[in-house]
């Protein structure tokens, strides 16, 4: 089991990118959370079996069908097996 932190930039706000990632990281099975942050991009944590995470980081980098990614950051982390689910977080700002 594997942990990823993507930060995704672009026209990734108000295009329904982190509900089409909800629906993505269920079928895959991944869990964690995905939330908007206030400089337009889009931050998920990511936990689940490689082979899932790594198709849902592809996916982060093209997005919902009205997104437009110009990049993503990936950074690794400890697994913690801490989610039950994938989340959609409140904008917090």
């Amino acid at each position: 089991m594997i942990r990823a932190r993507v930060v995704v930039h672009g026209r990734v706000q108000g295009v329904y990118y982190r509900t089409h990632a909800r629906d993505k990281a269920a079928r895959l099975g991944v869990t964690g959370w995905i939330r908007n942050r206030p400089d337009g991009s889009v931050e998920a944590v990511l936990e689940g079996d490689e082979p899932s995470v790594k198709a849902m980081l592809e996916w982060c980098a093209r997005g919902s069908p009205r997104a437009a990614v110009s990049a993503t950051a990936v950074s690794w982390e400890p697994h913690t097996a801490g989610f039950e689910r994938f989340s959609v977080l409140d904008d917090g700002f």
